[in-house]
């Protein structure tokens, strides 16, 4: 495989590496990164999506930095490459000395967060660079393409014209500044609550890379982060208990026409072969049943966060940061949780592509800027709730957390609240009051005043509290 000459352009540029592993899984993870970086359209040759994905997501007793043997004979063949190749390795080694690097064993950043972490740090100059002539589809993920690698990458090297690496290092050193900003303006603990919290952007392509970038790029995000990261550890104390049993230890309660086997109704083998034969297909077999305790009804969670102006500031990042620990803490009991945004519209809901997982980069990226229209908004909920009742045997259940000044005129209401149960989180303005004349249709409400925001300790304790009621509590 690595006589194809369409891979001496990537795999040779190996040989200007400053960061090398023993270990092939972690190239063929390289090459996975390069790809996805382009269907971002961000254009970078393998060597430096390689070096820098490994210094932010493996921990530095599994990579060696420094040049690779004989590195240094082969670049000194080409004119002036020498010169950017060692000014390439010192920019790695100050990246590897930094915050972000350190921090690589303790975070283990999935592979979407590396690509999204890569495209945050190398995407302008990506656009700036001759585009290679190799494309990174090109490339295959095959454990042969990396077998013996080593060996061959002098003559894969040598093999082709390296003047568009030259002109990508060029750029780069150009850019040292700016690429050492970049990389030490990654938010750790963004990164952090995403890994916790899970991504999957196999399901959606390119457009779930959207979201994580638009997530690390929020000025709201860091405040959100940390307002998370300190209500996450009391959700995780969620466990999913399981019911005793619903079955008697003993005897049976009747006859159907479900069982198994060991429960058939003894009479029923003295019909012969054929006859039995169809009863078997028809579904008249008789078989002794049980009695069995009613499953506990099914529900669906609909958390609606409010977008509009009236949440900027300390609101919003209270806001997002109860809605994460919520859902976070239904899906741990067991529940679906669907996840919208409103302001003067509902915007889609986002449902979990993944087990577990909750959609944080999009929670935390989301800009709402349509105004503000409290009875457009119920209208259109009480539409797609018949929608949803009418396809799904679930209980809708909506968790709104708004404003307090969300004046709906009551027959809206009326309408939601007749086909799900409503619960609300009401943030008060600065010596304001609760004064809605629907509050009676709620199954339950909580205020959140303006000095509570204020106050880190207090903000946690409340939503905390709001939290711990709004869950629903596992079976014993």
């Amino acid at each position: 495989m690595l006589t194809d000459a369409r891979f001496a352009v990537p795999l040779g540029g190996l040989l200007l590496s400053a960061v090398a592993t023993d270990s092939p899984m972690l190239v063929l993870r390289a090459v996975h990164w390069w790809r996805e970086l382009g269907r971002l359209g961000i254009d970078v040759p393998f060597f430096v999506a390689h070096d820098f994905g490994l210094l932010l997501s493996v921990p530095r007793d599994q990579i060696q930095i420094g040049p690779r043997p004989a590195a240094d004979d082969h670049v000194g063949r080409v004119p002036g490459l020498a010169a950017l190749a060692k000014a390439y390795r010192s920019l790695v080694e100050e990246v590897a000395g930094g915050d972000m690097s350190k921090s690589a064993e303790a975070l283990r950043l999935s592979d979407d967060l590396v690509v999204v972490a890569l495209a945050r740090v190398l995407a302008a100059l990506g656009r700036k660079t001759e585009r290679s002539v190799s494309s990174p589809w090109m490339l295959p993920l095959d454990p042969e393409l990396v077998r013996d690698l080593g060996r061959a990458l002098p003559r894969l090297f040598a093999s082709v014209s390296r003047e568009s690496d030259a002109a990508f290092l060029r750029a780069l050193v150009h850019a040292r500044l700016r690429v050492l900003t970049l990389v030490d303006s990654l938010d750790v603990d963004t990164l952090r609550l995403l890994g916790i919290l899970g991504t999957d952007t196999t399901a959606i392509g390119a457009l779930g890379y959207v979201d994580l970038l638009a997530a690390l790029g929020s000025p709201m995000a860091s405040d959100i982060v940390n307002f998370s990261l300190e209500l996450l550890p009391g959700v995780f104390e969620t466990t999913r208990a399981r019911a005793a049993g619903t079955h008697p230890a003993h005897g049976y309660g009747g006859i159907g026409i479900n069982g198994t086997a060991d429960s058939m109704v003894l009479s029923e083998l003295a019909w012969d072969s054929e006859e039995f034969a169809r009863r078997m297909l028809d579904g008249e077999l008789l078989y002794f049943t049980r009695d069995r305790a009613p499953d506990e009804a099914r529900r669906l969670h609909c958390i609606l966060i409010d977008a509009s102006a009236s949440m900027r500031g300390d609101r919003e990042v209270f806001a997002r940061g109860l809605a994460i620990a919520l859902g976070k803490k239904l899906q741990l009991a067991g529940e679906e949780v669907w996840l919208r945004f409103f302001d003067s519209r509902l915007y889609d809901a986002q449902r979990p592509r993944g087990r577990g997982h909750l959609p944080a980069a999009w929670l935390l990226g989301f800009k709402g800027e349509r105004g503000r229209n409290p009875a457009r908004v119920f209208a259109q909920l009480a539409t797609e709730l018949s929608l949803v009742r009418a396809r799904d045997a679930r209980d809708p259940v909506v968790h709104i957390i708004t404003h307090a000044a969300l004046h709906v005129p009551r027959p809206l209401v009326h309408d939601v609240q007749r086909q799900a149960r409503l619960f609300g989180v009401f943030i008060l303005p600065s010596g304001g009051a609760l004064d809605l004349e629907w509050l009676d249709l709620m199954a339950g409400y909580a205020t959140v005043d303006h000095t509570t925001l204020q106050h880190r300790g207090s903000r946690a304790e409340a939503a905390t509290r709001i939290v711990d009621g709004m869950a629903p509590r596992p079976p014993r």
